[in-house]
C-alpha cells in the first residue's frame, strides 16, 4: 500500500470531522464561484443588450426603471410620450436615428412590442422561417418565445392587456405569427415583435368598449378616440408602401394624437451625449437616460454585494481551513503509535510529513470540487426557473481564471492546515512513543 493510499484511508477513517471540513469548504468554494459567474454573464449580457443605443427617452420617472423596462424589458415602463413630441426631437442633427417601442401587452408573459425593423437589425437578428411584419397584426416572435409558447409559422393568437398574465384578453383582433427569429441570446429571444399601428389598433378598439378603460393603462398605450374613426384598410396601405420604401422612418401622418412608451436614440458622434440628455430633462416632458451611465451605477452597486459575499465565502473557507487543522492535529494523537510503527518498518520521516500533507491536500481538492458542481447546479437551476422573464442565461459550465486562482488557494489554505500537524510527525521519537503504547 502506498503513502497516498493511507491518506486516502486516514481521510476515510474520520466521516464526521472530514464532512464538516469538506461542507464548510464547499459552501465557501461554492458562493465565490457563483457570484463570479452571476456578476460575468450580468456584465456581458446588459453590455451586449445596450448595442447601438446611447440614449432612452420615455416619461419622467427613474432612469434606472426607464433602461430597465425598454432596453432589458424587465420593468415596467415609466408612462408614455407624445409621438410627435419624439418626432420633434429625432430632427435633431446630432441624432442618427430612433426607434420608437409601444408596449403594454403580452402573451403567456412575454410581451408584444410594436416597433420598427431597425430594432432587431441592432441585434443582428436573423430569421429562422418567415419574414418580419409588414401589416398591421402581423408579428414576428423571438426562439424563447416560439419554444416555450409552440406558436409556429401561421398561428393567430390574442394578446392580454398589461405584461404579466391574468390581464384582460384583447378579443377584438388576432395577431398572426408572420416570422420566427433565430436565437441569439439577446433581449429579442423573449419579444414578439409587431408594427405600432397593431398596438394602436388594439387598444383604440378596446378604449371604445364600455367600462373597458383599465387603470394600468399606463403600462400600454393611450389614444384619442378621434383616431379610430380612420379607415382601417387605408392605414394598413399606407403602412405596407410606407415599410416598402423606408422600414426605419416613422409616419408623421400617424403622429398627432399618438404615444409611445420609449425611444432608442443613436447618436452621430459623441457632442449629443453632451447636449442632448440635458436638453431632453430640462425642456420637455420627456426623461432621457444613458443606458451606459445607468448600468455603470448598477454594476457599482453589484460590485459592492459581491464583493461582500465574496469576503463572508473567503471567511468560510478560511474557516473550513482551521477545521482541517484541528481534525489533523488532534488525529495525530491517536496515530502516534501507528506513525512510529511505521518508521520503524523503514518509512522516512519524508514520508510520513507528505502523507500528512497528502490528507490536508486531499480534504481541499474534494472541497473545491463539490464547491464547483455545487455553483454549477444553482447556475443551471436559476437558468431553468429565469429563463421565462429574464433575457440572461447564467449556466456557463466553462471555467473562469478566477476559479483557477480560487483552486490555488485553497490548496495552499489545505496546506497550511497540514503544515503543523505534519512537523509534529516529522519530530516524533520512535522509541519514546512505541515504549509509551
Amino acid at each position: 500500500m502506498t503513502i497516498f493510499h493511507l491518506s486516502f484511508k486516514n481521510v476515510l477513517s474520520k466521516p464526521l470531522s472530514t464532512g464538516l471540513s469538506l461542507l464548510l469548504l464547499s459552501l465557501g468554494v461554492g458562493l465565490i464561484c457563483l457570484m463570479l459567474h452571476l456578476e460575468r454573464q450580468l456584465k456581458e449580457q446588459m453590455s451586449s443588450n445596450i448595442r447601438g443605443i446611447d440614449m432612452v427617452v420615455g416619461a419622467k420617472g427613474s432612469p434606472l426603471q426607464l433602461i430597465l423596462s425598454a432596453v432589458f424589458q424587465v420593468d415596467v415602463p415609466t408612462g408614455n410620450i407624445s409621438l410627435s413630441e419624439a418626432d420633434q426631437l429625432l430632427k435633431n442633427r446630432l441624432i442618427d436615428y430612433g426607434i420608437p417601442l409601444s408596449y403594454g401587452d403580452s402573451y403567456s408573459s412575454f410581451r408584444i412590442v410594436g416597433t420598427e425593423h431597425r430594432y432587431p437589425e441592432i441585434y443582428q437578428m436573423e430569421l429562422a422561417r418567415g419574414k418580419l411584419w409588414t401589416q398591421s397584426m402581423d408579428v414576428t416572435i423571438g426562439a424563447a418565445v416560439a419554444e416555450r409558447t409552440g406558436l409556429k409559422l401561421g398561428d393567430t393568437f390574442l394578446g392580454s392587456h398589461g405584461l404579466s398574465e391574468g390581464g384582460h384578453v384583447h378579443e377584438e383582433q388576432e395577431y398572426r405569427v408572420v416570422g420566427l427569429f433565430k436565437a441569439s441570446g439577446s433581449v429579442l429571444d423573449q419579444l414578439i415583435l409587431t408594427d405600432l399601428q397593431s398596438v394602436w389598433d388594439i387598444h383604440d378598439s378596446h378604449s371604445h368598449e364600455p367600462g373597458s378603460l383599465d387603470p394600468s393603462e399606463r403600462d400600454g398605450p393611450h389614444h384619442d378616440q378621434e383616431e379610430h374613426e380612420h379607415d382601417t384598410s387605408s392605414q394598413s396601405e399606407d403602412q405596407e408602401l410606407a415599410h416598402s420604401q423606408s422600414q426605419h422612418q416613422s409616419q408623421p401622418q400617424q403622429a398627432e394624437g399618438r404615444q409611445i412608451t420609449a425611444l432608442l436614440i443613436k447618436f452621430k458622434n459623441p457632442l449629443g451625449l453632451v447636449q442632448l440628455p440635458r436638453r431632453v430633462n430640462e425642456d420637455t416632458n420627456m426623461q432621457a437616460a444613458l443606458p451606459a451611465y445607468e448600468l455603470n451605477k448598477l454594476f457599482s452597486l453589484m460590485g459592492m454585494a459581491t464583493a461582500t459575499l465574496n469576503l463572508v465565502a473567503l471567511v468560510v473557507i478560511l474557516v473550513s481551513g482551521l477545521s482541517v487543522f484541528i481534525s489533523l492535529y488532534l488525529s495525530l494523537k491517536d496515530r502516534i503509535y501507528e506513525m512510529a510503527l511505521l518508521r520503524a518498518f523503514g518509512a522516512s520521516k519524508g514520508q510520513l510529513l507528505g502523507m500528512i500533507v497528502q490528507e490536508g491536500l486531499l480534504i481541499s481538492f474534494f472541497g473545491f470540487g463539490i464547491g464547483l458542481a455545487l455553483s454549477r447546479l444553482i447556475l443551471l437551476l436559476l437558468n431553468w426557473t429565469l429563463q421565462s422573464g429574464y433575457p440572461v442565461g447564467f449556466f456557463q459550465p466553462d471555467l473562469l481564471w478566477e476559479e483557477i486562482f480560487l483552486f490555488a488557494l485553497t490548496l495552499v489554505i489545505g496546506l497550511l492546515s497540514a503544515l503543523i500537524p505534519a512537523i509534529s510527525v516529522y519530530r516524533i521519537d520512535i522509541s519514546k512513543s512505541l515504549s509509551h503504547a
